[in-house]
């Protein structure tokens, strides 16, 4: 890869982190569902915390951090 090809991918990059950190794009990213947050934690992921808190709890001899 040439210098120049370095520079211009440079940049690229540059430019795209500037125009994604902009308030329009993330307005419009807001509205997108991916990109949209949840109020609460879904049920089956706080069961499989739960779950992790509960085998590390085993490891450390039954002590659980709540």
């Amino acid at each position: 890869m040439s210098g120049n090809g370095g520079d211009r991918r440079a940049k690229l990059a540059k430019d795209i982190r500037r125009q994604l950190g902009t308030e329009a794009t993330k307005r419009f990213l807001r509205t997108l569902p991916a990109f949209r947050l949840e109020k609460e934690m879904p049920k089956r992921l706080t069961d499989l915390l739960d779950r992790l808190e509960g085998a590390e709890a085993d490891k450390m001899g039954g002590q659980r951090h709540r």
